[in-house]
């Protein structure tokens, strides 16, 4: 469609053109159903096969293990920040956050509300350009898990190794990560993700739990989310999203079938580096994450110069590259680059930001 712009925005995010199509075509009448899956109730038969053939996909896709759970939930990732401590921090009321940007301290700043949180790391000092290393004797014995942001969506970093906690459960908050690259979902205890940004429409949230890992829930934790209960049905406790659901398990397949998430990380390092080679070549625009840390998903950038940052967006916009301006917390320049973000869009991007600096440098 000659009408569609290159979006950037950090999330909701775009999702895939010819998934938006078929969906489309499926919106009134789903599979000879003569109801759109909006219409549907979550009970009927037609439902529940698109809901497990979901959970099917993913696991699949991810490599789930049997010993895991998958819900489909809703809240997204913040609505988990109060649940991960109402489920899991009630053995000795302690947990280990690992704050790396603005979504684990806020997770870590809710879990204060339930039991004693300990930051154990922090790159705050450096304006969170990097991921803190953390090694196994910095992890508090007692400490009923530990906790992390995968991927920082707002400074645009990411984990480049997988914390060794020993005994002590590691739970991943993976919401801008999630489907960008294989994982070893073993790895982890808990991982949960907002749709949004490679799953598919805002309204559904993705908890992977261990299974030994249910049953510990504080009394006073709403049923809602209380996730032994959310497991015991099947993620049907109450009305699911459904829609948001049904979107994910397109995603799940398309995915699947471009070649699964090996596939997608070459595609997200050839997108990723086109744009951070220009970044590290430019005399104009500066990548503001450490080397080491950068995100596949987020690329962060800034001119130095607030006018000048406020400028490139406006003139990005009216070329067709939108949702270019970065967090309002910090300002500058935020490109997301996930799955559904053609090679073509990153080209382009980068012929656009050639130009700029032509006429701004």
């Amino acid at each position: 469609m000659s009408d569609r712009v290159f979006n950037f925005s950090a999330g909701p995010s775009m999702l895939p053109l010819e998934l938006l199509e078929k969906a489309a075509s499926e919106l009134c009448n789903y599979n000879g159903s003569g109801m759109s899956v909006m219409e549907m109730s979550h009970r009927s038969a037609v439902y529940e096969e698109i809901i497990h053939a979901a959970e099917a996909s993913l696991r699949k896709l991810m490599n789930i293990p049997d010993n895991y759970k998958v819900l489909f939930l809703q809240g997204g990732a913040t609505a988990q920040f109060a649940a991960i401590a109402m489920n899991f921090m009630t053995k000795n009321k302690k947990a280990d956050y690992i704050v790396s940007g603005q979504f684990s301290g806020k997770a870590a700043e809710e879990a204060a509300k339930y039991g004693e949180v300990k930051i154990i790391a922090s790159s705050k000092d450096k304006n969170f350009t990097y991921v803190p290393k953390v090694e196994k004797s910095d992890i508090s014995p007692d400490a009923d898990y530990v906790h992390i942001c995968y991927n920082n969506t707002i400074f645009g970093t990411v984990y480049n190794y997988v914390p060794d906690t020993g005994d002590i459960p590691l739970i991943a908050d993976m919401s801008s990560g999630i489907l960008s690259r294989p994982i070893d979902v073993s790895k982890y205890a808990v991982i949960y993700a907002g749709a949004q940004k490679n799953i598919g429409p805002a309204g559904v949230t993705v908890v992977i739990v261990r299974e030994d890992m249910l049953g510990f829930a504080a009394p006073e934790t709403p049923v809602i989310l209380n996730y032994t209960v959310q497991a015991k049905n099947e993620s049907m406790y109450n009305t699911p999203p459904t829609y948001g659901i049904y979107f994910a398990g397109l995603v799940f397949d398309y995915l699947l079938e471009k070649g699964g998430l090996e596939a997608m990380e070459k595609i997200n390092v050839t997108k990723a580096k086109m744009l951070y080679d220009y970044l590290d070549s430019s005399k104009l625009f500066k990548a503001t994450a450490e080397k080491e840390h950068r995100s596949l998903m987020n690329v962060c950038f800034v001119t130095g110069d607030a006018d000048l940052d406020k400028k490139f967006c406006a003139e990005a916009t009216k070329a067709g590259f939108v949702n270019l301006k970065g967090h309002r917390s910090v300002g500058g320049m935020r490109a997301s680059i996930y799955n559904a973000m053609p090679v073509e869009g990153v080209e382009k991007l980068v012929e656009f930001m050639k130009a700029f600096e032509k006429e701004n440098a």
